[in-house]
């Protein structure tokens, strides 16, 4: 299923890098939507190319009860991020992976912070595969829709985060 959100932040690159990256707005981001940051690293510095690894625990209730008896309460996503230095004009780019502990979903998929003047625009193109014979289109297809949201939540948390800081 195919997976693809957009949204400007009045930002530069850089300050949407940073909040992307900061422990403090991921724990709040996960706590949002009632989870928590179980972990966070960041192999590198962010100015360059570097790699961040967040593992959360997320509520199931929003997953269809059918799917709910299968997986528990919660879920655990560990989403690994491979950014690349900045171009020359600021762009960044990094290759996401998601994954879901004991649910065979995988996320594959590029996001981009394009320098636009004095903001940021923020993509993601990619998608969502279950290798689950029979049932697997199904699951990627529920799945796709609450992880277009959970990305549209950072960019929208991450206006707040910067405009109260």
């Amino acid at each position: 299923m195919a997976l693809s959100a957009s949204t400007t932040l009045p930002y530069d690159v850089a300050t949407v890098t940073d909040v992307f990256t900061d422990e403090a707005f991921l724990k709040h981001t996960s706590e949002h939507v009632g989870g928590s940051l179980k972990s966070l690293t960041v192999d590198g510095d962010t100015a360059g190319a570097f790699t961040l690894t967040a593992v959360r625990t997320l509520p199931t209730t929003r997953l269809p009860e059918m799917a709910r008896k299968f997986v528990g309460e919660t879920l655990t996503v560990t989403q690994t991020e491979h950014w690349a230095a900045p171009a020359e004009d600021g762009t960044r780019e990094a290759k996401v992976a998601m994954s879901v502990s004991g649910v065979p979903v995988n996320v594959d998929a590029v996001q981009r912070l394009v320098a636009e003047g004095t903001s940021t625009r923020v993509d993601v193109a990619g998608n969502v595969s279950s290798s689950i014979p029979f049932m697997g289109s199904k699951i990627a297809d529920a799945a796709e829709p609450m992880i277009g949201k959970a990305l549209n939540i950072q960019a929208s948390q991450a206006k707040s985060w910067l405009e109260n800081r």
